[in-house]
């Protein structure tokens, strides 16, 4: 999605700000489809951290991006919290089956 809204903010850029304004845009754009693949690992989860403050200093030629970036680094945030809770539960389910099956 965020691949999407930098290629919007492109098409509002492209009229009013210059040929570096728009090539800036255009590498968060693609390195947004590239973080994507890199997500199994830490590099991904730091590469995406960084894309999420480019997408807010974006807001410099595109005003809307201060809030679009803004919203996705919460979404960011809460995928971040949400998933440490998620792996909490997974591993004292599984700790609680490996105790389940040594007793038997």
């Amino acid at each position: 999605m965020e691949f999407f809204i930098m290629g919007f903010a492109l098409l509002l850029a492209k009229d009013q700000h210059s040929a570096t304004a728009l090539w800036i845009g255009a590498v968060i754009a693609i390195l947004c489809l590239l973080t994507a693949g890199l997500m199994k690992s830490m590099r991904g989860w730091y590469l995406g951290s960084v894309i999420q403050l480019a997408l807010i200093g974006y807001g410099v030629v595109i005003p809307m991006m201060y809030f679009m970036g803004a919203l996705f680094a919460g979404l960011w945030v809460t995928a971040f919290v949400i998933g440490r809770k998620g792996e909490a539960i997974r591993a004292s389910l599984i700790a609680a089956q490996e105790k389940g099956s040594g007793a038997i």
